[in-house]
Parts: structure tokens; C-alpha cells; sequence
């Protein structure tokens, strides 16, 4: 059995190179003709697209009175209740605007661009389909919008973006005009509901304050104490006089006699301020102040929280006529688009480049397989057979 030698890797490459060779009008033939057709076409024929950009601010936030409004109230529960969002949800306001078909209709309209594609499909998809490819958004790291269009006029590409900005911006602001509308009714519905309440509250507080005699029931109730406790003194003082008084004269002094006269309104008294009979001179009944105190403080506690919401649905209706009324620019521009005269597509060097070395490789394929098979043709091997057997099949075609 003979034994068969190792070709090394200078060797085959030596072999693919004597074979490119042997063929080298067809090698030729087959870069350089290529080349040149795809030479014309990126140079010629096929238009080259430019880019427009530009850098746009997200609107501001409106969190910071929405966040005053929830630390008021206590919590975001409640403002969640009156239809304010505690996030800014303007910038994808803003976002869902510039990616929206409505926008995307309009810039088609405006400019053509059915015409300017030449487009000859049936379905309007398809042509936004086409101009989105050229279309694109997306969110920088400094949290900025960044849009870009290409096409293959550098001036209408900055046309289109321009137009899109100046739309966008005033599409926000009928949203937001809306909105505000929307919010200012709600609130002043609820600012009048807030004002009968209060009123009610009111009236019943002034009623129950007649009626009860309660108007200050820390200063009355401590003023009562005091006034029981003066008493009860007296009351106190009288009976020891009248104590020495019987032991020292009896029953039937004159002092004994005006010390008991005495000792009967200050009981009198005493028992008229414990039963209430004094109310009308601001004097509280002591069974029932805390009663009194406690419905008091309830009935306060109410019209305090009434009147914490009045006033600030009354702040938010006024912010949302605010809000109404102002058509201010939201978008503000850090980067315009300009009229960019460099060439983004299509990209000669590279097609140029990977059109030599593909036509190289495919033809040198051909060669050595060429060569590959006319040695087996030699040997009369199994493949050179079938070779042999294909070239007849194409002669025979070929005639």
C-alpha cells in the first residue's frame, strides 16, 4: 500500500494560486467586470441618502405641584382619586406623539413622499412602512429625544424633521389643553360640591354652638372649673364659720342666722352649675362637657378638612385655567437638524471592497475546482466519471 503525503498549508495555497493562474483572463474577467458594473451603479445609479438629526428636551415636568398635593392631602391615594399622576408622563406624551401614524400621515402628505419614493404599491401601510425605515427615535443617555431622517435630499430631510418638531409641539399642546380642561371641570364640580359642604357645615357648627352655648369649650370648661372650684371653697369656708358660730353663740345669732343665708346660694349656686343653669353666661354643665367637647371637636375636625380641600381644589382649578390658557413650546431644541451633505449610504468602499474579494473568491472556486476535477479526470477516479458525465449532459444540452 503506498503512503500517501501530507500537503502542508504552503503548498495548497501555492496549488490555488498555480490554478488562478492557468485561468487568469477568466479570474480577470471575473473581479474586474463586476467591480465595474457595481462601480457605476453606487457612483451613478443608485441615489445616496443623507442624514438630518436633532436633540430635543422632554417637556418639563409637572410632578412637583402634584407631589405638593399628595403631601397635602396625605398620600397619593387621594390625588390618584382626583385624576392627577404623580409620574411625568408628558415625555411619553411626547414619545407615543412623534411615533404616531397621525404624525407620520401628515409628514407624507405634506411633502409627497409618495412621489418622492415612487412608490407603486396599493396599500397605504406599506408607504409608512417605507418612510419609518428612514424615521427614528430613541432616548440618549443624557434622557434626551434624539430623531434622525434619512433620505436622498439632504434639504428635506431637515424639512421633514422641522416640520415634525413644530407638529409634535403643538399636537402636545392641544393634548394638554384638553386635559386641562377636562381637570379644570372636575375640579370646579367638586370645588362647588366642596362649598355647599363647607356651607352646611358651617350653618350646623353655628347652630349647635346657640343651641348648646358652646363656643370655646377649653376656655369654658376650664373657666367652669374654676368657677366650681371658687365655689366649693366658699362653700367650705361658710360651713366652718358657721361651725365656730353655733359653738361658740347656737343656732339663733344673727350671724349664725346670716352665715346659713349665705351657705344656701353658695348650694344654690353650686348646684345651678353642676345642673347647667348657668350656660347662657358661658358655664358648662360638668356631666356633660365631655359630650359637648367631644362633638365639638368632631364637627371643627370636619369643617378643618372641608376647608383644606376647598382650598385645594380651588389651587388646582385655578393651575388647570392656567395650564389651559398658556401655548407655550414644550420641545425645546438643543440640537437642530442642518442640511448634512455627507453621504450615509450607500457605502462605495466597502461595497467596492466586498465586491473584489467575493468575485476573488467565487472565481478561484471555480478554478481549482476546474483543476480539482481534470486530475481525477486523469486518474480515472470515480469523480472524474461523474465529471466527465456532467460535461457531456451540458454539451448535450447545449446543442
Amino acid at each position: 500500500m503506498e503512503k500517501q503525503e501530507t500537503i502542508g498549508f504552503v503548498e495548497i495555497c501555492l496549488r490555488i494560486l498555480n490554478n488562478d493562474l492557468k485561468h487568469f483572463k477568466f479570474v480577470a474577467a471575473c473581479v474586474i467586470i463586476p467591480t465595474i458594473v457595481v462601480f457605476v451603479m453606487v457612483m451613478w445609479v443608485v441615489k445616496p441618502k443623507y442624514a438630518a438629526s436633532a436633540i430635543v428636551t422632554p417637556p418639563a415636568s409637572t410632578q412637583p405641584m402634584s407631589g405638593a398635593l399628595s403631601g397635602i392631602i396625605g398620600g397619593s391615594g387621594m390625588s390618584s382619586l382626583l385624576g392627577i399622576s404623580m409620574d411625568n408622563e408628558d415625555a411619553n406624551a411626547v414619545w407615543t406623539i412623534l411615533n404616531s401614524w397621525e404624525l407620520h400621515d401628515m409628514v407624507i402628505e405634506k411633502f409627497d413622499l409618495a412621489r418622492h419614493y415612487k412608490f407603486k404599491g396599493k396599500f397605504h401601510a406599506d408607504l409608512l412602512k417605507a418612510f419609518r425605515k428612514n424615521f427614528g427615535l430613541e432616548m440618549n443617555k443624557e434622557e434626551m429625544f434624539s430623531l434622525y431622517y434619512k433620505d436622498t435630499d439632504a434639504k428635506l430631510a431637515v424639512e421633514v424633521l422641522n416640520f415634525m418638531l413644530e407638529k409634535a409641539d403643538s399636537s402636545f399642546n392641544a393634548f394638554k389643553t384638553k386635559q386641562a380642561r377636562q381637570s379644570r371641570e372636575y375640579f370646579q364640580t367638586r370645588l362647588d360640591s366642596c362649598e355647599h359642604a363647607l356651607d352646611s357645615l358651617l350653618k350646623e357648627f353655628v347652630n349647635f354652638q346657640v343651641s348648646n352655648n358652646v363656643y370655646e369649650p377649653t376656655v369654658q370648661l376650664e373657666a367652669t372649673i374654676k368657677y366650681l372650684s371658687e365655689l366649693q371653697a366658699m362653700r367650705e369656708e361658710v360651713g366652718m364659720e358657721m361651725t365656730f358660730e353655733k359653738l361658740d353663740r347656737g343656732e339663733n345669732s344673727k350671724r349664725y342666722q346670716e352665715l346659713a343665708k349665705r351657705a344656701k346660694g353658695v348650694n344654690s349656686a353650686l348646684g345651678g352649675a353642676l345642673k347647667g343653669k348657668h350656660s347662657n353666661i358661658g358655664i358648662m354643665e360638668l356631666k356633660k362637657s365631655p359630650e359637648l367637647y367631644a362633638e365639638y371637636l368632631r364637627r371643627e375636625s370636619e369643617i378643618r378638612i372641608q376647608e383644606a380641600m376647598y382650598k385645594i381644589l380651588r389651587q388646582q382649578s385655578e393651575q388647570m385655567r392656567l395650564e389651559e390658557a398658556k401655548m407655550l413650546t414644550n420641545l425645546h431644541v438643543l440640537e437642530p437638524p442642518w442640511e448634512n451633505n455627507k453621504k450615509i449610504s450607500p457605502k462605495r468602499g466597502l461595497i467596492l471592497i466586498f465586491t473584489v474579494f467575493f468575485t476573488f473568491f467565487f472565481a478561484s472556486l471555480l478554478c481549482n475546482l476546474v483543476e480539482y476535477m481534470r486530475s481525477e479526470t486523469r486518474e480515472n477516479s470515480r469523480a472524474g466519471a461523474e465529471w466527465n458525465f456532467f460535461i457531456q449532459k451540458i454539451c448535450f444540452w447545449r446543442k
